[in-house]
């Protein structure tokens, strides 16, 4: 199927949750949508149904971006196929509860490749795009956690601050060339990822379509830093004024009510 390469979106994990939610949000509003996930079923099912409601193009990549390797394929399948990708939503992340030294090593570099080098990579690669186009938008997947230490989620926690750092960062450097930089931090989200993490759902999670609408609105508004929920901006607030170690037992603790009995 050839796109349209006037506006088209490239959405990674986009095979449920935010992701899912946001590829919703695109095409009501015309975007052409590149979706990229895991799980091929899954992505034939959302664009079958987004091209039949919003008539509108999309194509599906199926990728493991955890691996080095699937990251460069993603984007020569892109380059192949002579698409323009006008915004990059680096959704795809992945996060594992427990001690640290009990965690398997495979988890943590399942984390560190989703969470830190495919967004590095894939900024990197689309960016250089948009800047021979002078025009774009990027929108980063961080978390709450960004903020704070985590104990019992130590490298998922820490892997989020590394997308906000990143994020806020590239968010200066590419505004000389007409890209834009948001930065969505998320609380606790009711999708399938505490289950994969291996804990329960918090009972102020909130909704993946919730999520998306708040983050959605917010990334059209060029905000720098969208952050779902007052009680996700309470707790953010209190991170900053909090001492480092004082954020570490509150975290500890709910990451052990979360984990305990699952």
């Amino acid at each position: 199927m050839t796109l349209n390469n006037e506006k088209t979106v490239l959405i990674t994990g986009a095979s449920s949750g935010i992701g899912l939610e946001l590829a919703k949000l695109f095409s009501k509003d015309g975007y052409n949508l590149i979706l990229v996930a895991r799980s091929e079923n899954k992505l034939e099912e959302i664009a079958k149904n987004l091209i039949k409601k919003y008539n509108i193009n999309v194509h599906i990549i199926k990728e493991d971006l955890s691996k080095r390797e699937s990251v460069k394929d993603l984007f020569l399948k892109v380059q192949q196929l002579g698409i323009r990708v006008t915004t990059l939503v680096n959704n795809a992340g992945a996060g594992y509860c427990g001690l640290f030294h009990e965690i398997d090593i495979d988890k943590d570099e399942k984390m560190i490749g989703l969470n830190i080098e495919a967004i590095t990579y894939l900024t990197k690669l689309f960016s250089k795009e948009m800047i021979k186009l002078k025009k774009g938008s990027i929108l980063n997947v961080a978390s709450t956690g960004s903020y704070e230490p985590g104990p019992y989620i130590a490298v998922y926690y820490a892997s989020k601050a590394y997308v906000l750092s990143f994020s806020q960062a590239l968010e200066n450097e590419l505004k000389p060339y007409g890209i834009k930089v948001c930065t969505l931090c998320p609380g606790a989200t009711k999708t399938g990822f505490s289950k994969n993490a291996g804990k329960k759902d918090i009972k102020t999670a909130m909704s993946a379509e919730k999520t998306a609408k708040i983050a959605y609105k917010g990334f059209m508004k060029n905000k720098s830093v969208i952050i779902p929920g007052f009680f996700n901006k309470i707790a953010v607030l209190f991170c900053k004024l909090l001492p480092g170690k004082i954020s570490a037992v509150v975290v500890r603790r709910i990451q052990e009510n979360v984990t305990k009995n699952f």
